[in-house]
């Protein structure tokens, strides 16, 4: 079985508000992840929020840790409740390619030009969690080491939406 993690945690300071509520075409870009990852999973989850269009759970060991808190939430989440595998996305992942589950497959992959986009197996939890708790660097591409995922190319790169006017870019 697979879980959809929807990463939610964010400050949004470089958006200046909420990105998760912000809207693309009339709909909030939280409800657009949830609704992209349940195509591809068994069940869907928003990690670091405490309300969402789908059941939560907290960033782990804490909030503020950036995307690997996510992961961490999402994975040790997974491995408590029998999941296999974890597909993780950013709230702002928009338009992720209908082949992603079978790009990224077997886990560990990501998308080489956004690591937060990928596919981790359930027991990588004892990693992410290691990494998170050691003094080295705790950042996304050494998550991917140390889990031996493979960085997968794809000519169908989502869009990031960093800014109002990344947003905006879009809505064209």
């Amino acid at each position: 079985m697979i879980l959809g993690a929807v990463l939610a945690g964010g400050k949004s300071s470089r958006f200046g508000t909420d990105k998760a509520l912000a809207e693309l075409d009339g709909r909030t870009l939280i409800a657009r992840a949830v609704e992209t990852l349940s195509g591809f999973c068994d069940d869907v989850i928003v990690v670091g929020r405490e309300t969402a269009p789908a059941p939560t759970v907290p960033d782990w060991p804490r909030s503020d840790m950036g995307p690997l808190g996510g992961i961490a939430g999402a994975l040790r989440h997974a491995e408590a409740e029998g999941y296999d595998s974890v597909l993780t996305c950013g709230v702002d992942s928009v338009a992720l390619p209908a082949t992603l589950l079978s790009d990224l497959s077997p886990a560990p992959a990501y998308l080489e030009t956004q690591p937060v986009i990928g596919h981790w197996k359930s027991n990588n939890a004892s990693v992410v969690s290691a990494i998170l708790q050691s003094e080295g660097r705790h950042s996304m591409l050494a998550f991917a080491k140390a889990a031996r995922a493979r960085a997968v190319k794809s000519d169908d790169a989502p869009a990031n939406i960093n800014t109002p006017a990344d947003l905006a870019a879009m809505e064209r």
